[in-house]
């Protein structure tokens, strides 16, 4: 035996503009071509389609800056001094438009809820005028414990030598990471070394929201 539901759901036809600024109701649901959302604890969650989009999505950043066109647009790397990599969000590409996984003004990867999880992919080409006592040392700072994601990158191509580097690691976002963001340093240790055309690719693969 079979019933119908008890009430039947208006759904109203909206653009993602309105989703984004109307007075979030519990239970009411706004449809978009994308998406239907479902008012819920003050937020609109989407409901349908259960993954991609909004749900799970994908940001690249590629920084404009450091090309790499010539000496003077690679960014110089001293021995022993330890920097922020930098990537200025020149080109963005977005699986979504409302979506942002790294704080271009404070150079900062930055999440959206407590407990989400996120991949990321760094990639950068790098030379050292002397490769066989250099490295890269990489590290994420800004939250308790977030240094432990960290790697020590070689230089196997010979001195001053075009190499790619890619870097790829996970985390979640604790209370800490959510509010003060996690910030990629790189330090050039055994010898100066230069760096450019940084890209920055994080997938959010969990939305604890």
């Amino acid at each position: 035996m079979s019933k119908n539901t008890a009430y039947r759901v208006h759904v109203e036809d909206v653009d993602q503009s309105v989703v984004d600024n109307v007075n979030i109701e519990d239970g009411a649901m706004l449809r978009t071509d994308d998406y239907l959302y479902m008012g819920h604890n003050d937020e609109n969650v989407i409901v349908y389609p259960q993954t991609g989009g909004l749900n799970l999505g994908w940001t690249r950043y590629d920084d404009t800056f450091y090309t790499g066109a010539d000496d003077n647009t690679k960014l110089l790397l001293t021995d022993g001094v330890e920097v922020t990599l930098p990537n200025n969000g020149g080109n963005i590409i977005r699986s979504h438009p409302s979506l942002d996984f790294y704080d271009v003004s404070n150079q900062k990867f930055v999440g959206l809820n407590e407990n989400d999880v996120y991949m990321v992919t760094v990639v950068y080409k790098k030379s050292a005028a002397n490769a066989n006592q250099t490295h890269i040392d990489f590290k994420l700072t800004g939250a308790d414990d977030y240094d432990r994601i960290n790697m020590a990158l070689g230089f196997y191509k010979g001195n001053n030598s075009t190499q790619n580097s890619h870097i790829m690691f996970q985390y979640y976002l604790d209370a800490n990471a959510l509010e003060n963001g996690l910030t990629p340093k790189i330090t050039s240790d055994g010898g100066d070394s230069k760096v450019w055309d940084i890209i920055f690719f994080i997938s959010r693969t969990q939305n604890a929201g």
